[in-house]
Formats: structure tokens, sequence, C-alpha cells
């Protein structure tokens, strides 16, 4: 009877519809089904996963879709001596070229913080949810291409005597 009450909550307060990309009651994955008593998920990975609705009405759940766009967050590794600026102004460069990545919001790019190894950059442009594995695998490339030829990042560690 739990199911069905919320099967009945799931249809009246619409948190998602059939095809949108969810996260609820620990699967990810698109929405194929919503039935009165269980909501059908197939995963990233071609399961397909029946949960009762209960189930997933109690728990919280991540709607992917709900949006226009969505962030890809992804990071880049320099070593001590490179310039952040310059490779920042590459990397935005060549991501306004990557297909499905959205003007609006603009990409972000920045100094996340600085480590043993060097600067660690912070890489986030958006896309719709549909182009979210596409844009992160160009992005990788990308940072992959721009920094190919720069020094290796590698811890450093710096005795002080007294």
């Amino acid at each position: 009877m739990a199911n069905f009450a919320a099967g009945i909550f799931l249809v009246v307060l619409r948190p998602f519809k059939v095809g949108d990309a969810i996260s609820g009651a620990g699967v990810t994955g698109d929405v194929r089904e919503i039935g009165l008593f269980a909501t059908t998920i197939d995963t990233g990975d071609n399961v397909r996963v029946f949960i009762g609705n209960n189930k997933l009405f109690s728990d919280n759940i991540v709607n992917y879709s709900a949006n226009p766009a969505r962030r890809v967050d992804l990071r880049a590794q320099l070593a001590h001596g490179v310039d952040p600026h310059a490779v920042i102004a590459a990397l935005a460069a060549r991501i306004h070229q990557i297909p499905n990545v959205v003007p609006t919001p603009a990409p972000q790019l920045g100094i996340l913080e600085y480590n043993a190894a060097g600067t660690l950059l912070y890489v986030r442009p958006f896309c719709n949810n549909l182009h979210f594995g596409q844009v992160a695998d160009d992005t990788q490339r990308i940072i992959g291409e721009v920094t190919g030829g720069l020094p290796v990042p590698a811890p450093h560690h710096v005795e002080r005597h007294a």
C-alpha cells in the first residue's frame, strides 16, 4: 500500500518524468516508466532497475535533467613554474570550440589551489545533460592537449634547516 501511495505522490508532484536522468534510492539512470507501485530506471551500464515507489519517494531524488544546463567539473594539475594564466587562456579558447558546450552559463576556469605539485586549476564547461559524457571526454582530451608539452607536475618537499 505504501508503494501505491508513493506512486500517487510521484504522479502528482512530478519531481521527474519519463526520459529524465535521475538519482534516487541508490540508483542513477534514465527513467523509463513511472508506475503506481514501481519506477523503472535504465542505468548507464544498460541495466534495468525496478524501484519500489515508497523507497524512491522516501529518499533524496536528484534530477539531472530538470535544468537546461549541467556543469562538468574537471581539474588540471600544473607543475611549478608553469604560468597558470596562460594555460587558462589556452583552455578557454579551446573549450568554446567543443561541440555541445553551451555559451550560457559561460565555462568557468580558474585557480583552485596551490599545492605541493604546483597549481591546480578548475575547468567547468556547461552542457545539456544529454551531452554530459561527450563534453566531459572532449574537455579532458583538450586539457591533455594543452598541458601535454608542459613539465610534469610532481610534489616538491622543501627541507628547512634551523
